[in-house]
Formats: structure tokens, C-alpha cells, sequence
């Protein structure tokens, strides 16, 4: 084969025909896309939710605020944008397929993450979610390989040591907020040890359940449950209803025997009142307050006689005065 040699100033068509090119436009055609390549590569933009951790042949000099930066041209400075105020979030124990007003789910069952052995030594399906927002822009991209995994996983574990601290009944019903501040608490601890740059917003129980297979089981014990306290509850409600009517018929009986007991007081204290009265005046006039005392009484006695008949001491028979025939 023959090659033929070609000039760096040439340009060869199609047809055959050659083109020759003047030096000094090439040089100039390059010149001119150079400045275009170094304009291209010498600005970049950070978003407002966004800081730009700015590299220089690889090795960090800092960051960037929002906005419109210049940046040393051709690869020499790198600048990677990081999210510090979008909050993300993991979910265990199940998937979000589509958000939304009506969010959907997956349908497989993550249940290699959410069956929890709790304190009592029963089986839970937990699901819960971790959200957190960067705060390290420079830790969360240098710190850790893999961020996203390492929040999962020391997630899953700070979880299982703290349901582990807790029996059945207290992790599904009373303690749930009292697990959600602990679990935060320690997986912030863990992350820190890390240096993964990350702020835990919030570790929260979605939904926590006996597994599949007992729950028919637990239903029916939630249901005797429910039961007994109905039943409580209708007791209080009739204690409640009995005790203030009892007490206050109580309160009556006593204000009633206080009310008698005052009134037979004054009427002793009466009585004593005027049998010393009696007694002064009888020791001034014992004759006349006998006479006095004697009239008074037989006028009490007297009212509530029927007839009365009065006789003379002399008379010998007392049927002519009763004049018996002309009674009807």
C-alpha cells in the first residue's frame, strides 16, 4: 500500500481535491477553543439548598456559598455540591414504591430488618424511618465509602439493642416515644464516632406488630383486653355515679342528727334555764310557786281530759248529779 503524505496544513476532500490552510488561521481556530473550553470550565453555580465542597487537583481548599463562583479552569479546581438543608430519609422494614397524597408501598416484606427479639424474648415487626440532613459537607464526602449504608446499618443495630432493652407490651403500646428519643440519641453517638457528618433529625416507629404468623393470637388477646377495660371503665363510671350520691346522703344524715343534736341542746339548755328560774323564784316564794306550779300543771293536764266532772267531798252518791237520763 502507498500512503501518501498529507501536510499539517492541508485539508483533503472527498473528491480528491486538496485544500491548503494558512498557519495562522489554525492557530487561531485553536486559540479561540481554548478560550471557549477555559470561559466553559472557569464558573460554576450552587444551588440555594446546596454548599460546594471546592477541590484543587484533588485536595480540599474549601467551601462555597450559593450563588454564580469563578473556579480555576481545565480540571485544576473541582467543585462537588452537597445538600445541607434537604432532609433525607431510610426506611426499614419496608419501601415507599410512590409518595405522594396517597403514598404507596411496596408489597415484599423486609422482614430480615424489622423482626426484633425485645427483652421479654418475643418476636416484634418493627418499621420505622431515620431522617437527617448533612452538616459535614467535607466529612460526608471524604469520612465514609459508603454514607447511606453505614446510617443503615448502625440504624438497624442502635434499633435492635434498644427493643432488646424493652418487653412485648412496652415497645408496642407505652414506651414507643420513649424508644424513638433513645434510638436517636444513640445512633447521633455512633455517627459521631464515625465522622459521617450527619445530623439525625428524627427516629421514629412506623408501625410495630406481632409477626404474621401470631397475630390472630394477639388480636384476641387485644380484644380480651379491650374487654376488661370496658369493664373497668363501666365500674368507675358507676362508682363514680354512686359514691357522690352516697356521700352526699351521708353529708345530709349527719347535718340532720347536727341540726337534732343542737335542737334537744338548746331545748335541754332551755329546759335547765327555766328550772333554775323556777328554783330561784321558789326559794323566794315556796308556798305561792308550789300553788303556782300546781295550777299549771293541772291546767295541761286538764286540756287534754275529756269530761270532767267535779264532786263535792260531802256528797254521798254521785248518780243524782250525773243526771244520766238526759244524756243521749
Amino acid at each position: 500500500m502507498n500512503f501518501e503524505r498529507v501536510k499539517f496544513d492541508e485539508i483533503i476532500y472527498p473528491s480528491g481535491k486538496r485544500f491548503k490552510m494558512k498557519l495562522p488561521f489554525v492557530f487561531g481556530f485553536i486559540l479561540i477553543l481554548l478560550i471557549v473550553i477555559i470561559f466553559l470550565t472557569s464558573f460554576y453555580t450552587i444551588g440555594t439548598n446546596e454548599v460546594g465542597v471546592a477541590l484543587r487537583w484533588g485536595k480540599f481548599i474549601g467551601t462555597t456559598l450559593p450563588g454564580l463562583h469563578f473556579k480555576l479552569p481545565l480540571g485544576i479546581d473541582k467543585v462537588i455540591p452537597v445538600k445541607v438543608k434537604y432532609i433525607y430519609k431510610e426506611e426499614f422494614g419496608f419501601h415507599t414504591k410512590r409518595p405522594g397524597i396517597r403514598t404507596e408501598y411496596e408489597e415484599k416484606r423486609y422482614e430480615n430488618e424489622s423482626l426484633m427479639l425485645t427483652g421479654d424474648l418475643n418476636v416484634l415487626d418493627v418499621e420505622w424511618i431515620v431522617q437527617f440532613r448533612i452538616k459535614d459537607p467535607y466529612k460526608i464526602l471524604f469520612s465514609l465509602r459508603n454514607v447511606r449504608k453505614a446510617i443503615r446499618d448502625a440504624s438497624e443495630s442502635v434499633m435492635r439493642k434498644i427493643v432488646g432493652d424493652y418487653t412485648f407490651e412496652e415497645v408496642l403500646t407505652t414506651k414507643r416515644l420513649e424508644v424513638n428519643n433513645k434510638a436517636q440519641e444513640e445512633l447521633e453517638k455512633v455517627l459521631d464516632s464515625y465522622q459521617a457528618g450527619v445530623e439525625i433529625i428524627t427516629v421514629k416507629l412506623q408501625d410495630v406488630n406481632p409477626p404474621d404468623p401470631v397475630k390472630p393470637a394477639f388480636n384476641e388477646v387485644n380484644e380480651a383486653k379491650q374487654e376488661k377495660e370496658k369493664m373497668i371503665n363501666e365500674a368507675w363510671r358507676v362508682y363514680n355515679r354512686k359514691i357522690p350520691q352516697a356521700k352526699g346522703e351521708a353529708q345530709k344524715i349527719i347535718k340532720e342528727a347536727e341540726g337534732y343534736a343542737q335542737e334537744v341542746i338548746n331545748k335541754a339548755q332551755g329546759d335547765a334555764a327555766r328550772f333554775l328560774s323556777l328554783y330561784s323564784s321558789y326559794k323566794k316564794a315556796k308556798s305561792l310557786t308550789l300553788k303556782r306550779l300546781y295550777l299549771e300543771y293541772m291546767q295541761d293536764i286538764l286540756k287534754k281530759a275529756g269530761r270532767k266532772y267535779i264532786i263535792d267531798e260531802k256528797e254521798k252518791s254521785i248518780l243524782p248529779l250525773l243526771r244520766l237520763e238526759n244524756e243521749k
